[in-house]
Protein backbone atom coordinates (compact mmCIF):
# COMPACT_ATOMS: atom_id res chain seq x y z
CA UNK A 1 0.00 0.00 0.00
CA UNK A 2 1.39 3.47 -1.15
CA UNK A 3 0.82 6.99 0.06
CA UNK A 4 0.92 9.00 2.90
CA UNK A 5 0.92 7.77 6.41
CA UNK A 6 -2.85 8.45 7.23
CA UNK A 7 -4.82 7.17 9.50
CA UNK A 8 -7.02 4.74 6.96
CA UNK A 9 -3.33 3.31 5.89
CA UNK A 10 -2.31 2.09 9.42
CA UNK A 11 -6.05 0.57 10.09
CA UNK A 12 -5.89 -0.87 6.50
CA UNK A 13 -2.43 -1.97 6.95
CA UNK A 14 -3.44 -3.72 10.27
CA UNK A 15 -6.51 -5.39 8.98
CA UNK A 16 -3.94 -6.63 6.36
CA UNK A 17 -1.90 -8.14 9.08
CA UNK A 18 -5.45 -9.79 10.84
CA UNK A 19 -6.29 -11.37 7.59
CA UNK A 20 -2.75 -13.60 7.95
CA UNK A 21 -3.54 -14.53 11.18
CA UNK A 22 -4.02 -17.92 12.54
CA UNK A 23 -5.20 -18.76 16.16
CA UNK A 24 -5.16 -21.97 17.97
CA UNK A 25 -7.80 -22.07 19.97
CA UNK A 26 -9.23 -24.76 22.54
CA UNK A 27 -11.93 -27.40 21.57
CA UNK A 28 -15.06 -25.82 21.06
CA UNK A 29 -13.84 -22.57 20.82
CA UNK A 30 -13.82 -20.72 16.39
CA UNK A 31 -12.00 -17.51 15.20
CA UNK A 32 -14.67 -15.40 12.56
CA UNK A 33 -11.95 -13.75 10.70
CA UNK A 34 -13.84 -11.21 7.63
CA UNK A 35 -10.30 -10.49 6.72
CA UNK A 36 -9.71 -14.02 5.61
CA UNK A 37 -12.95 -15.29 5.10
CA UNK A 38 -15.44 -16.03 2.04
CA UNK A 39 -16.70 -12.35 1.75
CA UNK A 40 -12.59 -11.43 2.25
CA UNK A 41 -12.47 -9.11 -1.12
CA UNK A 42 -16.03 -7.62 -0.29
CA UNK A 43 -15.10 -6.80 2.72
CA UNK A 44 -11.84 -5.57 1.74
CA UNK A 45 -13.72 -2.96 -0.54
CA UNK A 46 -16.00 -1.85 2.23
CA UNK A 47 -13.32 -1.19 4.73
CA UNK A 48 -11.37 1.05 2.32
CA UNK A 49 -14.10 2.94 1.08
CA UNK A 50 -15.14 3.51 4.73
CA UNK A 51 -11.69 4.30 6.32
CA UNK A 52 -10.51 6.38 3.34
CA UNK A 53 -14.14 8.02 3.90
CA UNK A 54 -13.39 9.86 7.62
CA UNK A 55 -9.64 8.32 7.98
CA UNK A 56 -7.96 9.80 5.21
CA UNK A 57 -5.39 12.62 7.42
CA UNK A 58 -2.85 12.45 10.44
CA UNK A 59 -5.30 13.85 13.13
CA UNK A 60 -4.79 11.80 16.70
CA UNK A 61 -7.77 10.34 17.76
CA UNK A 62 -8.93 8.51 20.72
CA UNK A 63 -9.92 5.09 21.36
CA UNK A 64 -13.44 3.13 22.06
CA UNK A 65 -12.82 -0.23 22.53
CA UNK A 66 -15.37 -2.88 23.10
CA UNK A 67 -14.46 -6.81 23.14
CA UNK A 68 -14.73 -8.79 20.04
CA UNK A 69 -17.15 -8.05 17.10
CA UNK A 70 -19.72 -10.05 16.83
CA UNK A 71 -20.47 -12.56 14.45
CA UNK A 72 -23.37 -11.09 12.66
CA UNK A 73 -21.80 -7.78 12.82
CA UNK A 74 -18.55 -6.34 12.77
CA UNK A 75 -17.91 -9.91 11.51
CA UNK A 76 -19.57 -9.79 8.53
CA UNK A 77 -18.70 -5.92 7.54
CA UNK A 78 -15.56 -5.23 8.59
CA UNK A 79 -16.17 -2.14 10.53
CA UNK A 80 -16.36 -2.14 14.45
CA UNK A 81 -19.91 -1.06 15.74
CA UNK A 82 -21.41 -0.60 11.91
CA UNK A 83 -24.15 -2.74 10.42
CA UNK A 84 -24.51 -3.42 7.07
CA UNK A 85 -27.96 -1.24 6.10
CA UNK A 86 -26.10 1.76 8.60
CA UNK A 87 -23.49 1.41 6.76
CA UNK A 88 -25.12 1.69 3.78
CA UNK A 89 -27.43 4.33 4.40
CA UNK A 90 -25.87 6.71 6.73
CA UNK A 91 -21.87 7.04 4.85
CA UNK A 92 -22.76 6.19 1.38
CA UNK A 93 -20.31 2.93 1.00
CA UNK A 94 -22.30 0.40 -0.96
CA UNK A 95 -22.10 -2.40 0.90
CA UNK A 96 -24.44 -4.54 -0.96
CA UNK A 97 -24.93 -8.75 -0.13
CA UNK A 98 -25.28 -7.77 3.10
CA UNK A 99 -28.26 -7.56 5.17
CA UNK A 100 -27.66 -7.31 9.05
CA UNK A 101 -29.14 -4.58 11.35
CA UNK A 102 -28.25 -4.45 15.24
CA UNK A 103 -29.62 -3.46 17.89
CA UNK A 104 -26.23 -2.29 19.63
CA UNK A 105 -25.12 -0.59 16.26
CA UNK A 106 -28.64 1.04 16.56
CA UNK A 107 -27.74 2.52 19.77
CA UNK A 108 -24.53 3.61 18.78
CA UNK A 109 -25.58 5.00 15.79
CA UNK A 110 -28.11 7.52 17.74
CA UNK A 111 -25.23 8.11 20.19
CA UNK A 112 -23.22 9.43 16.55
CA UNK A 113 -25.91 11.16 15.50
CA UNK A 114 -26.28 13.34 18.64
CA UNK A 115 -22.24 13.86 18.81
CA UNK A 116 -22.76 15.35 15.44
CA UNK A 117 -23.06 13.21 12.85
CA UNK A 118 -20.29 10.92 11.38
CA UNK A 119 -17.75 13.21 10.08
CA UNK A 120 -17.45 14.61 13.98
CA UNK A 121 -17.58 11.43 15.52
CA UNK A 122 -15.35 9.32 13.14
CA UNK A 123 -13.18 12.67 13.31
CA UNK A 124 -12.55 12.41 16.99
CA UNK A 125 -12.27 8.54 17.66
CA UNK A 126 -11.21 5.50 16.21
CA UNK A 127 -13.45 2.26 17.06
CA UNK A 128 -12.58 -1.58 17.50
CA UNK A 129 -11.88 -4.37 19.94
CA UNK A 130 -9.23 -5.84 22.65
CA UNK A 131 -9.70 -8.64 20.32
CA UNK A 132 -9.96 -7.56 17.01
CA UNK A 133 -11.13 -11.43 15.69
CA UNK A 134 -15.07 -12.58 15.96
CA UNK A 135 -14.75 -15.62 18.35
CA UNK A 136 -17.51 -18.26 18.67
CA UNK A 137 -18.17 -21.40 21.30
CA UNK A 138 -19.99 -24.79 20.57
CA UNK A 139 -22.67 -24.48 23.07
CA UNK A 140 -24.78 -27.31 24.59
CA UNK A 141 -27.22 -27.94 21.78
CA UNK A 142 -24.15 -28.05 19.54
CA UNK A 143 -24.49 -24.63 17.64
CA UNK A 144 -21.77 -22.56 17.15
CA UNK A 145 -22.57 -18.72 19.33
CA UNK A 146 -21.16 -15.40 20.18
CA UNK A 147 -17.88 -15.43 22.74
CA UNK A 148 -16.30 -12.71 24.38
CA UNK A 149 -12.16 -13.55 24.64
CA UNK A 150 -12.64 -13.29 28.64
CA UNK A 151 -15.57 -16.38 28.82
CA UNK A 152 -12.58 -19.27 29.43
CA UNK A 153 -9.30 -18.85 31.29
CA UNK A 154 -8.09 -21.59 28.58
CA UNK A 155 -9.20 -19.38 26.08
CA UNK A 156 -7.67 -16.00 27.26
CA UNK A 157 -4.70 -17.95 27.76
CA UNK A 158 -4.67 -19.03 24.30
CA UNK A 159 -5.33 -15.46 23.04
CA UNK A 160 -3.00 -12.99 25.49
CA UNK A 161 -0.07 -12.68 23.38
CA UNK A 162 -2.44 -11.13 20.40
CA UNK A 163 -4.33 -9.47 21.78
CA UNK A 164 -1.43 -7.53 23.36
CA UNK A 165 0.14 -7.41 19.85
CA UNK A 166 -3.00 -6.19 18.68
CA UNK A 167 -3.42 -3.56 21.39
CA UNK A 168 0.11 -2.05 20.61
CA UNK A 169 -0.44 -2.06 16.75
CA UNK A 170 -3.42 -0.39 17.08
CA UNK A 171 -1.93 2.73 19.65
CA UNK A 172 0.19 3.04 16.61
CA UNK A 173 -3.01 4.30 14.37
CA UNK A 174 -1.90 7.79 16.11
CA UNK A 175 -3.66 7.43 19.02
CA UNK A 176 -4.51 10.00 21.87
CA UNK A 177 -3.94 8.10 24.76
CA UNK A 178 -4.71 9.87 27.45
CA UNK A 179 -8.11 8.37 27.64
CA UNK A 180 -9.68 5.63 26.53
CA UNK A 181 -13.50 4.14 26.28
CA UNK A 182 -13.82 1.01 27.49
CA UNK A 183 -17.48 -0.55 26.30
CA UNK A 184 -19.12 -3.51 28.93
CA UNK A 185 -18.27 -1.82 32.24
CA UNK A 186 -17.63 -5.36 33.24
CA UNK A 187 -15.10 -8.11 32.06
CA UNK A 188 -13.68 -6.22 29.21
CA UNK A 189 -13.34 -2.95 31.28
CA UNK A 190 -11.52 -5.37 34.18
CA UNK A 191 -9.18 -6.97 32.00
CA UNK A 192 -8.66 -3.80 30.18
CA UNK A 193 -8.28 -2.05 32.89
CA UNK A 194 -5.95 -5.02 34.54
CA UNK A 195 -3.30 -4.90 31.65
CA UNK A 196 -3.23 -1.16 31.64
CA UNK A 197 -2.02 -0.73 35.35
CA UNK A 198 1.06 -2.79 34.47
CA UNK A 199 1.72 -1.44 30.50
CA UNK A 200 0.66 2.06 31.20
CA UNK A 201 -0.98 2.52 27.93
CA UNK A 202 -3.81 4.95 28.88
CA UNK A 203 -4.11 7.69 31.32
CA UNK A 204 -7.54 7.07 32.22
CA UNK A 205 -10.01 4.45 31.06
CA UNK A 206 -13.59 5.40 31.11
CA UNK A 207 -15.97 2.53 31.44
CA UNK A 208 -19.24 2.48 29.37
CA UNK A 209 -22.45 -0.36 29.61
CA UNK A 210 -22.69 -1.85 26.83
CA UNK A 211 -25.12 -1.40 24.07
CA UNK A 212 -26.39 -5.03 24.05
CA UNK A 213 -26.66 -4.37 28.03
CA UNK A 214 -28.95 -1.53 26.84
CA UNK A 215 -30.90 -2.41 24.27
CA UNK A 216 -32.28 -6.09 25.33
CA UNK A 217 -32.20 -5.49 29.60
CA UNK A 218 -32.71 -1.31 29.46
CA UNK A 219 -34.10 -0.14 27.03
CA UNK A 220 -36.36 2.07 28.97
CA UNK A 221 -33.03 3.93 30.28
CA UNK A 222 -31.64 4.05 26.82
CA UNK A 223 -31.92 7.73 26.80
CA UNK A 224 -29.92 7.90 30.43
CA UNK A 225 -27.13 5.79 28.68
CA UNK A 226 -26.94 7.70 25.55
CA UNK A 227 -26.97 11.08 27.86
CA UNK A 228 -23.75 8.95 29.62
CA UNK A 229 -21.83 8.34 26.48
CA UNK A 230 -22.15 11.98 25.35
CA UNK A 231 -20.90 13.19 28.73
CA UNK A 232 -18.02 10.86 28.57
CA UNK A 233 -17.44 11.37 24.90
CA UNK A 234 -16.97 15.44 24.84
CA UNK A 235 -15.33 15.03 28.53
CA UNK A 236 -17.79 16.74 30.19
CA UNK A 237 -17.46 16.82 34.14
CA UNK A 238 -13.65 15.91 33.90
Amino acid sequence: MTGPPTIARRILEFNKRLAGTALELPPGFTVINPFSGQQKDRVREVTTAFYRKYYDDDKSRRLVLGSSPARRGTAVTGVPFEDARLLESETGVDVGGYAVSRPSAGFLHDVISRYGGRNEFYADFVMSFVCPLGLTRRNSKGRDVNCNYYESKKLLTALDSFLMESLAQQLAFGIDTSVCYCIGSGENFKYLSKINEGRGYFQKIVPLEHPRFITQYNRDRSEEFAKKYLSALRMQGD
